[in-house]
């Protein structure tokens, strides 16, 4: 009677445990959008240069325009650059324009109320090896290193005014400074060039390596020409410390005219994500790569063809920074700029 039972179960039985194994394989395929990791893009749009506008994703590829495309602070102005700081505030980074002696800070609990924090003032005539600069603070960038307790502050700065005639002169004397602080109320020393290679670079920002070092993604800011086919492109090298010493940078991760680069991991941590603009307020692109030495391939998007297309960025977004986000802190955002 039991071994009749148990045959008569035995079908049910299998159908129980297919639909558990089932169960358990959607589970483990559920969309990084279902996970609890998000992303915030603090960034510009053509047309308001400089202002404060959020986009947000749960997959690092699909992009929402918060606050139905208003600005989010009506204080802030820069070439949005954000960094999570040893308190667990996150500190914002800008300038009124290249022409403000001032380097500016802004700090945050919440992503959502920026307030002034202070300002940093770099002696630019103290710069060694970047002789006569001109007072020019070119997008400043943040990160915050957890090894060391220190922000690094980076910019650029030129030493060869431009003209009519040859503008770009003075973009190929664009040269990346860095200074380094506790607080971003004291700064150890005057700036210094980050790098050490004759190459104008600008749009520098930083990225700990999980194989070890760190990584500086720059944008080659030489025209592109038959000498410098790299020309206005982004590029990534790679050293032992936060200051290097770096080597010159690898091939092209874009192609030409792109600039402002941000980067991402992708919720899985298996990837990562490049952005880059192609100027000025055209579009995004972005390029892929399993380990930030490569191999980086272009991903399709902005196409006009929905179909063709692996990501969506918000139509006009310009120079910014993405940074993960936990859901918790994408659904607060959502609440206070909502559509």
């Amino acid at each position: 009677m039991v071994k009749g039972i148990l045959r008569a179960l035995a079908p049910m039985l299998f159908v129980l445990g297919a639909g558990q194994a089932m169960a358990q394989a959607a589970e483990e395929a559920k969309p990084a959008a279902e996970s609890e990791k998000a992303y915030l893009f603090a960034h510009m749009m053509k047309g308001d240069y400089g202002t404060l506008y959020y986009s947000i994703s749960t997959d690092g590829l699909h992009w929402t325009f918060l606050n139905k495309g208003k600005p989010v602070s009506s204080d802030y102005h820069g070439h949005a650059s954000i960094a999570q700081g040893p308190d667990g505030r996150y500190y914002l980074v800008g300038n009124k324009s290249d022409d403000d002696p001032l380097i500016r800070f802004w700090v945050s609990d919440d992503l959502i109320r920026w307030e002034p924090f202070g300002t940093y003032q770099p002696d630019l005539a103290k710069v060694k090896n970047h002789p006569h600069a001109l007072q020019r603070i070119g997008a400043p960038k943040l990160f915050f290193d957890k090894p060391s307790g220190q922000f690094l502050l980076m910019w650029h700065t030129p030493n060869v005014p431009g003209s009519d005639e040859d503008p770009e002169r003075y973009w190929a004397s664009q040269r990346t400074l860095y200074a380094l602080s506790k607080d971003l109320k004291t700064f150890t020393a005057p700036p210094k060039r980050l790098f050490t290679w004759d190459m104008a670079t600008i749009d520098t920002i930083m990225q700990p390596n999980p194989a070890g070092g760190y990584c500086a993604i720059i944008k080659d800011e030489r025209y592109p020409s038959y000498n410098w086919t790299t020309g206005k492109t982004i590029r990534i090298t790679c050293g032992p410390t936060l200051t290097g010493p770096f080597p010159e940078p690898g091939p092209p991760l874009s192609p030409n005219f792109r600039e402002a680069p941000t980067l991402i991991r992708s919720p899985d941590g298996g990837d990562w994500y490049l952005y880059y603009e192609q100027y000025a307020g055209t579009s995004y692109g972005l390029s892929m790569a399993p380990r930030l030495e490569g191999p980086w391939y272009q991903v399709s998007g902005n196409s006009g063809i929905p179909e063709w297309n692996r990501y969506e960025m918000t139509p006009g977004a310009r120079h910014g920074s993405m940074l993960p986000i936990s859901r918790a802190q994408y659904d607060a955002l959502v609440k206070a700029f909502p559509n």
